[in-house]
């Protein structure tokens, strides 16, 4: 399905690929892609992991040179493009790990290894000038800080506009992010928004890669979807929407269970009772919160509201200033990770990578991890015990792997979240904290996450699932409690659902449908 956006001027691509392939042992990556881009156009490029956008990204980059096909730029056609062609061409990147030094200043960040010198035997580097070449960039992209500030003490926006203006500094004709949002809350995604917006009207082209597709919807001109390495469609601007994306990129729609305006779930009796819980990043804040049985507790909040850090006060990383927990009606000490999982209280952490999984280590190996004495025959791990539990969640989550033995590190981050969820589920959890389970996965394997929790929910667990994507908070939820400056500010039952009152808890205020409930009573 091809469609031309009527709605943008008429212009030449300057850069375009034509039945581009490329191969890996096994892999069709790219098979006969083509792709036009024209100045000052924002292309949404969506796919499901595995689909080829990174196989793509890198042969733009000059990185990996394609089996065949042509890429022309400037009406020039080549057989493959070097890193060096990439960049004098403007092709610049901004990846989802951002790429700059913490120790230097946004200035050193954004002429690294290109700083103006001033005259003289020693070289140096010319300060008056870089921050003259600076500050017209940094304006650009809209920056509040000054290129004088140091990037460790910038926040994740704020570095990723430090990485836009790098890419302005050699004059970038084509910006392509790579998931930009995906660690974001929502006003500094706002911000982000707003630069893409400002790039295209300064005629400067963005291919915006992205799995929140309401984004892609807000500020893509064309959309282009990959699947299994192909082409599977094109949308022109009016016929961007979310069913059409979700649709190409699957080739089926989405039938998910957990949509908002569903009926409500009747919950069941509380598993986990936090009294007046204290933390360390709010000790003058006390929070109070419930998880019952049989139902998905969606928080959520703006960053720095105080939700991950009640998450590791729950599980014992944290210290608990104050305040009490229960677990089945009986008082609950958790001191550290190790009482949590001995009473049945798991966490999937934020980043899996970091601290959810070894990456070095295989499937088998990181599920029985948490649980060695359970595989152990005379004090010694069984292999064998090991990979009969590996084998069995491997089956029940559908982790796509070509055995338990495959190494950890290789598989798409959808998969990396499943052994996760596959080590915790091993071990029959009571209560489970799921801290922005979905983030940086696809929309194919986000459905089956929400397919595991809403599963562990019906099960009995009781679930908190933590996250920042407001159509995944609603969409998934049976309650939502939201957190404002370390406490929560309300909680929502499922009629009271939308965008607007989840930010108004988050910004501290009064939800309009229960402000105008209180009037009417």
């Amino acid at each position: 399905m091809t469609s031309t956006d009527t709605t943008q001027p008429i212009t030449a691509p300057f850069l375009s690929l034509d039945a581009v392939r490329k191969t890996y042992p096994g892999v069709v990556a790219l098979d006969r892609f083509s792709m036009e881009v024209r100045p000052g156009e924002v292309i949404g490029l969506v796919g499901e992991n595995g689909a080829g956008k990174s196989t793509l990204m890198k042969i733009l980059g000059g990185v990996t040179r394609p089996d065949s096909g042509t890429i022309t730029v400037d009406g020039a056609a080549h057989d493959a493009l070097t890193v060096e062609h990439s960049i004098g061409s403007g092709i610049a990147f901004v990846h989802q790990e951002l790429n700059l030094f913490e120790n230097l200043d946004v200035a050193a960040n954004i002429f690294f290894g290109r700083e103006p010198l001033r005259a003289g035997p020693l070289k140096l580097v010319d300060r008056a000038k870089l921050r003259e070449m600076v500050a017209p960039l940094l304006k650009r992209v809209g920056a509040n800080f000054s290129a004088d500030a140091p990037v460790a003490s910038l926040s994740l926006a704020q570095q990723q506009m430090v990485e836009i203006a790098k890419a302005l500094s050699i004059k970038a004709r084509l910006v392509i992010l790579d998931e930009p949002t995906s660690s974001l809350p929502i006003a500094e995604t706002e911000k982000l928004l707003d630069v893409i917006k400002g790039l295209k009207a300064e005629g400067i082209s963005v291919i915006f890669i992205s799995h929140r597709l309401h984004e892609i919807e807000r500020v893509a001109d064309r959309v282009v979807v990959l699947r299994d390495g192909t082409l599977a469609g094109t949308l022109a601007k009016d016929r961007i929407n979310h069913d059409e994306m979700v649709r190409l990129m699957i080739g089926r729609m989405l039938k998910e269970r957990e949509k908002a305006g569903e009926a409500a779930r009747a919950p069941g009796s509380v598993a986990l009772s936090a009294d007046a819980i204290r933390t360390g990043t709010y000790p003058d804040r006390p929070v109070s919160i419930e998880l019952r049985r049989a139902e998905i507790l969606g928080l959520a909040g703006l960053v720095g509201s105080g939700r991950t850090e009640l998450a590791r006060v729950l599980f014992g990383i944290d210290e608990r200033l104050a305040g009490s927990v229960t677990l089945d009606g009986k008082p609950l000490n958790v001191t550290s990770a190790a009482d949590a999982v001995a009473n049945g209280i798991f966490l999937v952490p934020e980043d899996r990578k970091l601290t959810g999984i070894l990456l070095d280590l295989s499937i088998a190996q990181n599920i029985s991890l948490p649980n060695l004495p359970a595989h152990a025959r005379r004090s010694l791990v069984s292999v064998g015990a090991e990979l009969a539990t590996a084998e069995k969640q491997k089956k029940n989550l559908g982790i796509k792997a070509p055995s338990v033995l495959t190494r950890t590190g290789t598989l798409s981050g959808g998969n990396q979240q499943k052994v996760v969820l596959a080590k915790w589920l091993a071990m029959n959890p009571k209560v489970m904290i799921l801290d922005e389970p979905t983030r940086g996965i696809d929309i194919g394997a986000k459905a089956e996450i929400y397919g595991l929790m809403r599963a562990l929910a019906d099960a009995g667990v009781a679930v908190l699932m933590i996250s920042s994507d407001m159509e995944e908070v609603i969409g998934v939820s049976d309650r939502i409690a939201v957190m404002h400056e370390g406490q929560i500010s309300g909680i929502l039952d499922k009629d009271d659902f939308s965008q607007e009152n989840v930010l108004l808890l988050a910004v501290g205020k009064k939800p309009k449908l229960l402000q105008a409930a209180g009037a009417a009573q």
